[in-house]
């Protein structure tokens, strides 16, 4: 591997793991808005959230339909990313072990 790729690569972790921690919390706080139903989504501050999470809320909306009146989606997204988040990030991540791997080697 490359000292090049090894740098992206130990920049890329962190900065991935925040934005994919912080994509989750936009999840979260999108179940939690579901409770109240007079949140305007479109008014700050709640656009912050909605913006980032919309777009593939939407597309799961057309997949999964809400259970008992209860929109889930947000649920799912919030599953998918953590398990991406670990995955690719996590303690034994995919990112986290090359980069292990690189120190014990050099």
């Amino acid at each position: 591997m490359t000292p090049t790729l090894l740098q992206v690569l130990s920049l890329l972790n962190p900065l991935l793991g925040l934005l994919l921690a912080a994509w989750s919390l936009m999840f979260l706080l999108r179940i939690v808005l579901t409770w109240y139903p007079q949140v305007d989504l479109k008014a700050a501050p709640w656009a912050v959230i909605a913006l980032p999470t919309e777009p593939v809320l939407a597309l799961t909306r057309r997949v999964v339909s809400p259970i008992g009146g209860v929109d889930v989606t947000p649920v799912i997204w919030v599953g998918i990313v953590s398990l991406i988040r670990e995955l690719l990030v996590g303690q034994q991540g995919l990112f986290t072990m090359v980069l292990q791997r690189a120190q014990t080697i050099a």
